[in-house]
């Protein structure tokens, strides 16, 4: 029997600033909220944000987490990759609502482009155009 993984079901981010995560990725990314939970024994909020393909990015807020190190990059996750029909349509859109936004590349090995921004945190988040854009 082989492990037969079929997704990616959510991916979980822990945050230093819950509101203005919480409106980066509800209003600047445009995630839906799915739910959203105090937890007070843990002294945190849990926010379930919907992705357009049927996963979920979790979003934790826990008192004084420690910086994430992005720069130089460390072990652990890379970047979190959206997949966006122009990438440049959505720089522009982005740059409007104040996101620093890194100037567009061409993947060498697929011809695709994209570009990266950050969360409030410093995650690294990559816009990556489709085939079909």
């Amino acid at each position: 029997m082989s492990l037969a993984l079929r997704r990616i079901h959510h991916v979980a981010i822990i945050c230093s600033d819950y509101p203005r995560s919480k409106a980066f990725y509800s209003q600047v990314l445009g995630l839906p909220v799915l739910a959203e939970a105090y937890r007070a024994a843990r002294s945190s909020w849990k926010l379930d944000l919907a992705l357009p393909d049927g996963g979920q990015l979790e979003l934790f807020s826990f008192p004084a987490p420690p910086p994430r190190p992005s720069y130089p990059e460390a072990c652990g996750l890379r970047h979190l990759a959206f997949e966006v029909d122009d990438v440049a349509a959505a720089a522009k859109h982005l740059q409007a609502l104040g996101v620093d936004v890194e100037a567009i590349r061409v993947d060498e090995f697929t011809g695709r482009r994209f570009t990266f921004l950050a969360d409030p945190d410093g995650l690294p988040i990559e816009l990556y155009e489709s085939t079909t854009g």
